[in-house]
């Protein structure tokens, strides 16, 4: 026989009170050995055990060697502890009337309170474990109750995690709606455990969504000194660290004992910390003491962030603790909906005795100054949380975990024999159902409550997970008001999702905003972050980026063509260096080359117009001719240095400037030649010479010493062809464009040839300058050749220093200048003569009279 207790009777014992009808005292029936504690029980077909926290506290009985059962008694009624339970009877009752779910089956229940003791808590689901077998036949007509196949509960991770582990072992199903320590999410180590209340590991992300939201990254951490504070405060510094979001100032654990001492300290630390987020994971009454010491060292301008146990607790809503607390951020349980449930609390009276102060004993029971109970007390006029149903959390996942057992057990019980999942395609049984047989059915349970929430478990054993966010508001009028401010859900597939309504948070700040709470201010743009040694990461100096580097936390490198802006914080295109037409240096070479090509256009004109004078006739006008040409050519192609490079002006630019040198030079060596030539023609037995140095001979000169020129710039294009390139080696934040030289063994040669030639061409007009001769071009060759070798002897070293763009102009600058040198030396005197002297362009002017002589 089992006690049973139903709602709707008048008058019933107290909930939970010693269940002495368990203990037979049949001599054919009894029990070896049992546990004496506070249980409440509905027969049914098959019973789902409850572990609640109906009493918050217990004492113990000194250990004796009676073998009379020790019962501890249980103190400090739980309101909303028994309202779980309820909540559970509840469900138990909804499920039985559907008759689409577990039809032809009664579901039952057998409750037991833990006293907010783990030994006590142990105890009862030991009994909910062990009943069946606790009972041996020894008669025929001695039957036992039906087995519990799963249980839901408990309360506090701890007693899960001692619970889970030892019943385990048999694939007992449990259920908690509390539990929240990520250690019970190791399936391998808690393989029964299942919870419809997220894990901390979830909570810990979601809290981290918030720090990272209001850009809170230097925080405080306390714990309660437990399962659940210690891993939380592991899994947070973790988490924290591999997401980079922040830093934790501090981490207290909160003494279980409540050591003033260490609370005084703790609430020191939180004063003294530049930190001005706050978290707590932590319980009801760890934080009570904590606020008492707070209040005492009046520690203001602090934000407060609650775990989920510390969020809806009213205890904290008091008057002295809200000028500290309002305006706290919380994560809640998921709020929800139950139809039904507030219509079945109206009908208990099991807790009579604690709300109205009252006895239900008999009579003769009732010590002096004691009230004897009715039944028939009005409970609306009762001042209770038992009737305030505005923020169903535990309760609600109470309802989810009987209904997650209830789905479970019917999808074992549809089995069809023969298509079972288990061993021989068998099924599982009414009457020999298997704990770990349900186990196998909890893990696919998928359903939606009417609330419209999923309910379905991981291969963790963790229900698809979502929280409420919770914001503190102290009314005028002096009551706390706990508003839904945003939710944060978990994905399968897009990680933590989180929902904030920021116009609807009160802050406890003069500013109404959100606080700042930063170790180190972010680094402004262009410096880098340095970090402060022996302190966290959140901690750093800033220090300037260097040039070409920007980002305000580590300074990166900008790419190759782009450079860091004034201000260092992007990277610009770098800026483009060559010898523009448009800079006032490129305008000037570019003016210099087009006069000097006008002004050898108008001199060739003078020359063709005044062709038949003895002036132009001298030495070969024809050359005189082509040398002009030459220079025209060596002006112009001046201009191909000028300008972005490009693969055609690096191929030509070169080839052009020494191809119209050599023709130049080759024009005024062979005029010196000819000068020699005819010099020795003049003396006795030299006339033979001059059928060498004929026009033809002359043309064929000057072209051989061009084409060699010509061999050389084409073997140079051929093997190493210039062409345009970035160089960055002379500025970091400038790109000179410039013309790769491909060979500098081409370039040396192009230059040595045109160097030999100018040699040449001097030597020999040094030897014929003192010729007997009015008008001795000799002496202007040399003076030319002399102006000529200068410039380029002294442009090879300035060639050379010259980085990017001065260096094509150092060498736009030494083709004028040489270009101007030849053109005023050979071609300014005789110029002088025809325009401004024409009396000394004749041929006796011409012929000097030591020359008429001879």
């Amino acid at each position: 026989m089992r006690a049973s207790c139903f709602p709707s009777c008048a008058v019933l014992i107290l909930l939970f009170s010693s269940s002495s009808s368990l203990y037979s005292t049949s001599p054919s029936c009894k029990l070896w050995r049992r546990f004496s504690l506070n249980e409440m029980h509905k027969p049914g077909d098959v019973v789902l055990g409850g572990l609640f926290e109906v009493h918050y506290t217990s004492v113990f009985p000194e250990l004796t060697f009676t073998t009379e059962p020790q019962q501890p008694v249980c103190r400090g009624f739980d309101i909303l502890g028994f309202r779980h339970a309820m909540t559970m009877a509840f469900a138990v009752e909804e499920i039985n009337r559907n008759s689409n779910l577990l039809p032809n089956l009664t579901l039952g229940y057998s409750l037991f309170d833990n006293c907010g003791a783990l030994v006590v808590g142990f105890s009862g689901a030991l009994s909910l474990a062990s009943s069946p077998e606790m009972q041996f036949l020894l008669e025929e007509d001695c039957e036992g109750p039906p087995p519990v196949v799963g249980i839901v509960g408990d309360h506090y991770s701890t007693f899960s995690i001692a619970i889970s582990s030892v019943l385990g072992l048999y694939k007992m199903p449990i259920v908690s709606y509390f539990s929240t320590c990520s250690c019970l999410s190791d399936h391998q180590r808690f393989p029964s455990f299942f919870r419809t209340i997220p894990s901390d590991a979830f909570q810990v992300r979601a809290m981290i969504q918030i720090l990272k939201h209001f850009g809170w990254t230097w925080v405080g951490l306390l714990v309660s000194d437990d399962d659940y504070g210690l891993h939380v405060a592991r899994s947070f510094q973790s988490d924290l660290v591999q997401s980079g979001q922040g830093c934790l100032a501090y981490l207290e654990v909160l003494p279980w004992d409540g050591d003033p001492s260490e609370i005084r300290r703790i609430v020191h630390v939180i004063k003294e910390s530049t930190a001005r987020v706050l978290m707590v994971f932590a319980h009801e009454i760890h934080m009570i003491q904590l606020m008492d010491e707070v209040v005492g060292q009046n520690v203001t301008g602090r934000q407060w962030v609650a775990s989920e146990a510390l969020t809806t607790a009213a205890v904290l809503q008091v008057p002295h603790f809200m000028p500290y607390l309002r305006g706290m951020l919380g994560i809640a349980i998921r709020r929800g909906e139950i139809p039904g449930l507030r219509e079945f609390l109206r009908q208990v009276r099991q807790f009579w005795e604690y709300i109205f102060q009252c006895k239900f004993d008999p009579p003769g029971l009732v010590e002096a100054g004691e009230v004897l109970c009715t039944g028939q007390e009005a409970i609306e006029d009762a001042d209770t949380e038992f009737l305030d149903l505005s923020n169903l959390r535990p309760e609600y996942n109470v309802y989810k975990a009987v209904y997650a057992l209830a789905y479970a057990l019917d999808d074992a019980l549809r089995c069809e024999p023969g298509r079972g999942p288990f061993s021989a395609h068998s099924c599982a049984e009414n009457q020999r159902l298997q704990p770990w047989q349900l186990v196998y059915s909890l893990e696919k349970v998928n359903f939606t409550t009417s609330f419209g929430d999923q309910v379905s478990f991981d291969e963790n054993g963790d229900v698809l997970p979502i929280y409420d966010i919770m914001n503190w508001l102290w009314l005028p009028d002096g009551r706390t008001k706990v508003q839904n401010v945003g939710e944060v859900k978990g994905s399968p597939f897009r990680g933590e999702e989180l929902t904030l309504y920021e116009d609807k948070i009160f802050w406890n700040f003069e500013s109404n905003k959100p606080p700042q709470s930063v170790c180190s201010e972010s680094c402004p743009p262009g410096t880098r972050m340095s970090r402060k040694k022996g302190q966290p990461v959140c901690c750093f100096d800033c220090l300037p980026c260097s040039e070409g580097e920007i980002n305000s936390m580590e300074c990166t490198s900008c790419p190759e063509d782009f450079w860091s802006s004034p201000q260092r914080d992007h990277c610009v295109p770098k800026k483009t260096e060559f010898l523009s037409y448009h800079e006032p240096l490129g305008i000037c070479l570019t003016a210099a080359s087009l006069l000097g090509t006008v002004i050898s256009a108008v001199v060739l004109g003078i020359f063709i117009h005044h062709r038949s004078t003895p002036v132009v006739r001298a030495n070969n006008s024809e050359l005189s001719f082509l040398l002009l040409v030459s220079l025209k050519l060596c002006f112009l192609c001046s201009l191909l240095f000028i300008g972005r490079p490009r693969l055609w002006t690096c191929q030509l630019r070169h080839a052009a400037f020494g191809i119209s040198f050599v023709l130049c030079v080759s024009c005024i060596l062979v005029k010196t030649m000819v000068v020699l030539a005819v010099f020795r023609a003049s003396k006795p037995g030299g006339g033979a010479i001059l059928k060498w140095f004929g026009a033809v001979q002359q043309r064929g000169t000057v072209l051989v010493l061009t084409c060699v020129q010509a061999a050389i710039c084409v073997a140079w294009i051929v093997s190493a062809t210039p062409e345009p390139q970035k160089n960055t080696q002379y500025h970091n934040d400038r790109i000179v464009y410039e013309c790769a030289m491909g060979s500098t063994i081409g370039f040396s040669a192009l230059l040595g040839y045109i160097g030999l030639l100018a040699i040449l061409s001097f030597l020999l007009a040094f030897l014929a300058r003192n010729l007997p001769d009015n008008f001795n071009e000799a002496k202007l060759i040399t003076f030319s050749m002399l102006i000529f070798s200068a410039v380029w002897v002294a442009f090879v070293p300035a060639y050379i220093n010259s980085p990017g763009k001065y260096a094509d102009a150092v060498e736009v600058f030494a083709i004028l200048a040489s270009s101007f040198g030849l053109l005023v030396a050979l071609f300014g005197p005789k110029c002088y003569i025809i325009l401004f002297k024409p009396n000394k362009n004749t041929k006796k002017a011409i012929i000097s009279r030591d020359a008429t002589k001879i």
